[in-house]
Order: structure tokens, then C-alpha cells, then sequence
């Protein structure tokens, strides 16, 4: 099967950037696609200091569709939001002040890849943080990288240059010299490889040798339950994987609670199953119970899980095509615009007009 390549180096323009992320696509752009994907053949999507989140989002989207393996190769810079604090990839407009609205947000790349199947995505990634990212991930860890559960992370992260220097991506353009080759050796080997030859280029960015924070992440064992589910889904077996999540959704609420991570993980795998079966309904209904269990466990109504439950919940709305079912989940709907409504402005407005249509057909 095909592979997927997304080539995506991003910086602020002016005073704010710290890497020239852009210079390793020429280095990148010269190894050969299959040698890029590991696959005998791939297609290659670049992305080179682009302007805006959404345009981003929507090539990660369509990437993350492509049934083959996908490989993100991911060249840029790390900032914090000022309002909660996430983490963002900083893109050409990106300042301090305005992180919120011109930056990538770094759990839009999670939620994407998140429905990806178990072990079929790699990401390889050389980021560079301000100081105040910088101060965050070493006091709270790479945890907040979170690359979605199952996928393979490999790269590193690297405290802010010295005052009046740009950084170079030395990680990522090893990589690349080394996959220049021809050969594409396992992905832990080449990670490996590409931190050595990193090592002797960071006086040069004017780092010291050793600060890198470094992310290693294999992705799933043998006998992973989202892989078996997986594969039920490719083969169109969706009863069968929806029966398995439920499973495995029961045992994570006997064990740990039915409103605990655990169980909700599971629920949202359902959620996901729905919607690859094409039911709409059950999958909203999903969603919904998602969202309302986070809130009920007292999850602010701005955080990235709550807003990914709601939003995708609208989403799935919009696809239901019986008036009963879409006027009875519209209200449930409409109520929970209204606590949370989300980074995209007039989803409520949204609601309520559809609601409006809805009820004149009755």
C-alpha cells in the first residue's frame, strides 16, 4: 500500500523566530519519497512556513486519511498560549501576543492522528522552544507532545539559542543526509543515528551538547487491542471492532470508573467506530456522553479534550440526515455550545439556526 509523507517546517517571520525551519526541506525534498516512507511507494505533501492553522489542519487531515503508513516530518518552533498554556507550533504570523489564533495548536496534530490505526504512523520531529516553552517542558515533561496513542515518536526538543542567533533543525537534517542515502534504516536506528550527528552541530546553533530534551516513543507491542480493532474496521468488520471496544470499554469502567480516562478512551474509540460504519447517530450520541462525562468530572470547558468531544460531536451532527434523531441531538447539542463554545466562532449561532430549520419541517 501507498505511504503518506507530510513535510511541514514552520517559524514566525521577524524578531520572534528562533529556527530557520525552512532550510531542511531542501534537504529533505532531495530523498526519494519511497525512501522518506519506508514504502515502495509514496506521496509527498510539503508544507513550508505556511500562514494559517486551518489551511494546516486541513493537509494534516487529509494525510491522516490516507489509508496506508503516514510519516510527519514536523521542523519548527514551540510556544506556550498565554490563555491555557498549550503548546503551539508556531507558524510565519506567530507572535507572543497572538499564539492563540495563529499558531497550530499541538492537540489538533493528536486529535488528527488519533484515528489513524494502531502502529501506522510515524512522526519525526525537531522543535525548538522559547524560554518559557522551554521552562514548561522541563518542569512538566514532554507529556504535553502528546502524539496520540499508538503512534511512533522519535526527535527532540531543544532550549532557545543564544540571544541573536537562529537556530538550525541539525536533528531533522541529519535525518535527512542520512535517509539521502537511499536506505532507510528502522525508525529507533535512524533516530539514533540522527542524534549523534546532531550532537556535534549544536555548538553551532549555539546550544550545549546534551540540553536536548529527546522523545522517543516506538509505538505499540505486538497484540495492541487498537490494532486487532483496526483491522476488523479494513476488512469492514465493524460490528465485530465495535464489539471488541465495547468490551475493553466495560472492563476500563468496572475497573477504574466509568467516567475515569480509561473508559473514556474507549468510549471515544466507539465514537470513531461509528463514524467509519457511517452512523452518524451513534456516533454524536458517543460524543456527547464524552463530553458531558468530562464536565461532570469537573474538566474546564476550554480544555483540548472537552472541545475536541463537543466539536467532534458537531461534526457528526451535521452528517445525520433523519429529522427525529438530528432535533432530539440537536438540543443536547445546543446546550452544550452553550458551555462550551469551542475555538471556532458561531458554532452555537450554527446550532440554534439548524435547530430552527429542523423545527419547521416538523
Amino acid at each position: 500500500m501507498p505511504g503518506t509523507v507530510l513535510l511541514l517546517a514552520a517559524s514566525p517571520v521577524g524578531r520572534g523566530c528562533l529556527v530557520d525551519a525552512a532550510s531542511v526541506l531542501p534537504v529533505l525534498a532531495a530523498v526519494p519519497p519511497a525512501v522518506l516512507s519506508g514504502t515502495d511507494t509514496a506521496n509527498v505533501v510539503e508544507l513550508a512556513d505556511p500562514l494559517e492553522p486551518q489551511a494546516v489542519l486541513t493537509r494534516l487531515r487529509a494525510a491522516a486519511a490516507a489509508p496506508g503508513p503516514l510519516t510527519v516530518y514536523i521542523a519548527g518552533q514551540l510556544q506556550l498560549d498565554r490563555r491555557q498554556r498549550l503548546p503551539h507550533l508556531a507558524l510565519a504570523r506567530t507572535t507572543p501576543a497572538t499564539v492563540r489564533y495563529t499558531a497550530l495548536p499541538w492537540h489538533w496534530i493528536r486529535e488528527e492522528l488519533r484515528l489513524r490505526p494502531s502502529g501506522a504512523t510515524t512522526l519525526l520531529l525537531d522543535l525548538h522552544a522559547d524560554r518559557e516553552t522551554w521552562q514548561w517542558l522541563r518542569t512538566g515533561g514532554p507529556h504535553g507532545l502528546d502524539c496520540g496513542r499508538g503512534n511512533a515518536v522519535y526527535g527532540r526538543v531543544a532550549p532557545p539559542p543564544a540571544r541573536r542567533t537562529l537556530a538550525v533543525p541539525s536533528y531533522m537534517r541529519a535525518l535527512a543526509t542520512i535517509l539521502r542515502s537511499g536506505h532507510r534504516p528502522p525508525p529507533d536506528e535512524l533516530h539514533r543515528r540522527a542524534l549523534a550527528r546532531a550532537a556535534a552541530d549544536a555548538a553551532g546553533e549555539g546550544a550545549v551538547a546534551g540540553a536536548d530534551l529527546v522523545l522517543t516513543a516506538p509505538g505499540p507491542a505486538a497484540g495492541d487491542p487498537h490494532a486487532v480493532i483496526a483491522a476488523a474496521v479494513q476488512a469492514g468488520r465493524h460490528p465485530d471492532a465495535d464489539a471488541l471496544a465495547a468490551r475493553h470499554e466495560g472492563a476500563a469502567a468496572h475497573a477504574h470508573g466509568p467516567a475515569s480516562e480509561e473508559a473514556l478512551h474507549w468510549t471515544e474509540v466507539r465514537a470513531d467506530l461509528a463514524m467509519f460504519a457511517g452512523d452518524p447517530v451513534r456516533s454524536c450520541r458517543a460524543w456527547l456522553t464524552v463530553a458531558e462525562a468530562r464536565l461532570g468530572a469537573g474538566q474546564p470547558p476550554h480544555s483540548p479534550a472537552v472541545e475536541a468531544a463537543v466539536d467532534r460531536a458537531h461534526h457528526q451532527w451535521g452528517r445525520v440526515r433523519d429529522a427525529g434523531p438530528a432535533r432530539e441531538l440537536g438540543a443536547a447539542l445546543a446546550a452544550l455550545r452553550g458551555r462550551v463554545p469551542g475555538s471556532r466562532e458561531g458554532a452555537l449561532d450554527h446550532v440554534r439556526r439548524e435547530m430552527n430549520r429542523l423545527r419547521a419541517q416538523v
